[in-house]
């Protein structure tokens, strides 16, 4: 019984300390930090779609634009919210701040961005590429980082209504997962950008990272 009992207790602080931490990070974000948050949780992610061969169908909204990154055109201060293990079940965060700036390239069908931070007393470096293929009117992102020195696999998609949708194949700890990222534009001055992850086709997500932004200029 008394086992039952300490188990209890760890349970309820457990779920108690979870709380507090939420409660934590809503108390460091600014209040349109904080409702940046909500709306961008609480948005739904697509229905993602395959082919007969198991393959991604991915199709452009109609609004689709080379245009569509320009808000985000500059130098921006983050806010980052990352989950401490992914597809682990952990509920832990850690949050820490950093810098990026975008620019354009190949006469504005492209843009690259940096993404600069430090990690235990290290700098970390990130590289954003966006491309839009005419054609299809897809964006296709590829990241890479100064860990892993490799371009991870493109998501690939579109935005609608200042909202856009990203996604890819790709493998974790050996494991065939899908990734999306989310753009959320629809306050440009303040967008946020977050990733999930899923080990089942897109039945369930797992959502590992959130950046809120703001540029330099702007007072918080």
């Amino acid at each position: 019984m008394y086992s039952l009992c300490r188990l209890h207790s760890i349970f309820q602080y457990s779920k108690l300390a979870a709380i507090q931490h939420k409660l934590l990070l809503l108390n460091q974000l600014t209040n349109n930090q904080r409702t940046k948050m909500m709306q961008t949780e609480n948005l739904e992610i697509p229905k993602i779609n395959f082919d007969a061969d198991g393959e991604l169908i991915i199709t452009a909204s109609p609004t689709s634009s080379k245009n569509d990154f320009d808000f985000f055109e500059g130098k921006w201060k983050l806010r980052n919210k990352k989950l401490n293990s992914r597809l682990s079940n952990c509920t832990e965060w850690t949050e820490f701040e950093s810098t990026q700036e975008m620019y354009k390239v190949l006469n504005g069908i492209g843009n690259i961005d940096n993404f600069l931070a430090t990690f235990d007393g290290q700098p970390f470096e990130g590289m954003t590429v966006r491309l839009f293929n005419p054609k299809s009117r897809l964006w296709s992102i590829y990241w890479a980082d100064s860990n892993e020195g490799k371009l991870d696999p493109p998501v690939l998609g579109s935005f609608e209504n200042n909202v856009g949708h990203f996604v890819t194949k790709d493998t974790f700890n050996g494991k065939n997962i899908l990734v999306i990222f989310r753009w959320d534009a629809r306050d440009k001055n303040n967008p946020v950008w977050s990733q999930a992850f899923s080990a089942d086709n897109g039945k369930s997500w797992e959502w590992n990272w959130y950046m809120y932004m703001s540029k330099f200029e702007q007072e918080d």
